[in-house]
């Protein structure tokens, strides 16, 4: 798979998913009140996010046809 994810949709996802990351956390020690539910949803998106940030690819993004990164590699 090449890589489909590049510049600012790169950028938010490795900001985005890391915050969300420890919103989920924070949550799940009950030091935010999102329940169990939005802890492990917040846990599971930002883990989405930081790694298809990351590694520059998202089955989701190939699967709708969405191209974000300037150069193909």
């Amino acid at each position: 798979m090449n890589k489909n994810v590049g510049g600012i949709d790169r950028n938010a996802r490795l900001i985005i998913g890391p915050v969300l990351l420890v919103v989920g956390l924070t949550a799940l020690v009950q030091l935010l009140p999102l329940g169990t539910l939005g802890a492990v949803a917040a846990l599971v998106v930002g883990a989405i996010l930081t790694v298809t940030g990351a590694v520059q690819r998202c089955p989701l993004n190939a699967l709708l046809g969405v191209d974000t990164c300037p150069i193909d590699g």
